[in-house]
């Protein structure tokens, strides 16, 4: 009898039933539901369980940016989130207030929606940010997943696994009849939370520590559109002392649906026992923070949730990979979640569907965790960083040293006064303020991932120095390991992203006019190598030209030069120029970046 060995107890391996697949996805979230839609779209056989009985039942995730929004344009379902989603026009005025009714102590224009910021946003991505709860966004995935041709089994429970040297056994449990049966697959995906169980059980290296602080949620429908409307936000933070919501009495009142379904978050004491929160207690919670003592509240849920700053410094072993929270865990703030969980997985598919149809060698794998664990990082640091620069907010109104609420009170109402005292506070909110762009503004956080690893080959050049804040600010480069930039080309009846040239079902090669011997060096190579591969020449009198000449300003190679763009639209390789020998060149690039080294 077999025995799963790998980082938990032996369990005997049933001798009963077991079927195949190439991949098997634990979890249904964000990060397991765009695992499996991107193998399905790529033709990759594959399973994803799930131990709950359907998808996400709390709206938990929803800032959706603008790379996430940028691989569902590529998976062709954009116009389906979009359909579910609140639009970018209505995220953005983020207020600070006693309570919602109440007075505000100021806002700030986020996600890219003040006028000075805008810009910014529309230039960088043919899409823009938008807010879709976690509850209507997994569904999106999922179906797609199935229609494509995923098996989903829900209220599956994964037990264990073992690996050998040509794939894994997977051991589940059917929740309903306790059936215990086997999946033997070729990899397994590990994307199972926060909790994760296939991170454990591989002993993943982790940094940090879970459960920081607690959280508490509560759901609720209510109509306060007389309150929002006109300052429509998904975010309005309520500093209130005496509500007994948190530490100080900061909470936040977070939008669901426009206008009438919510969700109100505040701190706990997680070295003491849980709160219990009755219905009662939630009613009157949410009335006060809202400022509304006689509003017609309708309680749809509360669920309590651990603040973490964990994240793992390598993300697989073997053949077992992990995605997501179960890699990289850490408070709301920033918006990242979801949308990193999202590009793991969009990163990992293309590298897994070329070894398992042997267009590349099995060592092109070992980039996922190169590439994406420095994101972890970065994500899991900026996030609890955002977190607690909210004391800056509380300083500036001198809440911190309070000995009361009477006092708390006085000191937020001091900021009205014509006093040197007054003068200094309203100075230090506007410096507290224009601290949480870092939070709401972090546009190179979101689009400025940048690889270095054996998947992207150097041309022998670095990387810009940047011009302006890199956190802050995303520019545009074709240096290899660089997102792709953005920019409208097509011809005189259409109009597409420079993005859209290059779909996540294959290789491209985007030159000019001048480099056309490029066509049949792709063309030669993609069939030598069997490997999707196809140059798209930009230019005039060609199928796509450079509508505002735009591109010829950010490719940053000369036109008879190249891009190499890889199946997740990272640049792979360039050359700046034409070589004599541009298949030779090409050829080259694309075995190291498969780990061939023998069709080079």
């Amino acid at each position: 009898m077999a025995v799963f060995s790998d980082g938990m107890a032996e369990t005997p391996l049933p001798q009963g039933s077991m079927v195949t697949t190439d991949v098997v996805v634990i979890g249904s979230g964000p990060a397991g539901a765009g695992a499996a839609l991107f193998l399905s779209t790529l033709g990759i056989p594959n399973i994803m369980i799930t131990k709950h009985r359907w998808t996400a039942n709390t709206p938990r995730a929803h800032i959706t940016n603008q790379r996430a929004m940028e691989v569902f344009r590529d998976l062709g379902i954009e116009d389906q989130v979009l359909a579910d989603a609140t639009p970018h026009e209505l995220m953005g005025d983020t207020v600070f207030c006693t309570s919602i009714a109440g007075e505000e102590i100021g806002r700030i224009l986020t996600w890219g929606t003040h006028p000075a910021r805008r810009a910014d946003y529309q230039l960088a991505s043919p899409c823009l940010p938008v807010d879709i709860p976690q509850t209507y966004l997994e569904p999106i995935l999922l179906r797609n997943a199935v229609v494509r041709g995923t098996q989903a089994r829900f209220s599956t429970e994964y037990l264990g696994h073992r690996q050998d040297a040509d794939g894994v056994y997977v051991q589940v449990r059917d929740r309903l009849t306790g059936e215990e049966y086997t999946i033997r697959a070729k990899y397994l995906i590990g994307a199972d939370g926060a909790r994760s169980k296939v991170a454990a059980d591989l002993d993943l290296p982790m940094e940090g520590a879970m459960d920081i602080a607690g959280s508490m949620n509560i759901t609720f429908k209510a109509d306060i559109s007389a309150h929002c409307g006109h300052r429509p936000s998904v975010l309005y933070w309520v500093i209130q002392p005496g509500s007994n919501v948190g530490g100080i009495g900061a909470g936040l009142v977070r939008m669901v649906r426009p206008w009438n379904e919510w969700l109100v978050v505040w701190g706990y004491d997680i070295s003491q026992p849980p709160p219990v929160v009755d219905e009662a207690a939630a009613i009157q919670i949410v009335r006060n923070l809202l400022g509304l003592p006689d509003i017609e509240v309708e309680i749809t849920g509360t669920s309590l949730w651990g603040n973490n700053e964990m994240y793992a410094t390598h993300l697989q072993s073997g053949r077992v990979f992990c995605v997501g929270d179960a890699v990289h865990r850490h408070p709301p703030s920033n918006g990242l979640g979801s949308n990193t969980s999202i590009q793991d997985s969009y990163n990992l598919a293309w590298k897994m569907a070329a070894v398992l149809r042997g267009q590349a060698a099995p060592s092109l794998l070992e980039t996922y965790s190169v590439e994406r664990a420095p994101v972890a990082r970065q994500i899991v640091q900026r996030a609890n960083k955002s977190s607690r620069e909210f004391v800056q907010f509380f300083e500036a109104l001198g809440l911190l040293d309070a000995s009361d609420e009477a006092e708390m009170a006085a000191r937020i109402e001091e900021r009205k006064a014509n006093t040197p005292e007054g003068a200094a506070k309203r100075a230090a909110l506007m410096s507290a303020m224009e601290l949480k762009h870092y939070e709401f503004n972090a546009h190179g956080v979101e689009l400025g991932q940048f690889y270095e690893s054996d998947a992207a080959v150097s041309d022998g050049t670095r990387r810009p120095e940047p011009r302006r804040d890199p956190e802050l600010y995303y520019e545009p480069s074709t240096v290899p390991g660089s997102r792709l930039p953005h920019a409208w080309v097509g011809d005189a009846r259409h109009k597409v992203s420079t993005l859209d040239l290059a779909p996540m079902t294959r290789f491209t090669l985007l030159t000019g006019i001048a480099g056309e011997p490029w066509v049949a060096a792709a063309e030669k190579v993609g069939q030598e190598l069997g490997v999707p591969l196809e140059a798209v020449v930009i230019g005039p009198g060609r199928e796509v030209t450079d509508l505002y000449y735009d591109w010829a300003r950010l490719r940053e190679v000369e036109e008879d030069g190249v891009l190499l763009v890889r199946p997740d639209k990272h640049i792979g390789w360039r050359s700046m120029r034409l070589p004599a020998d541009p298949e030779r060149a090409l050829r080259e690039a694309m075995s190291a970046i498969l780990g061939r080294g023998d069709a080079a």
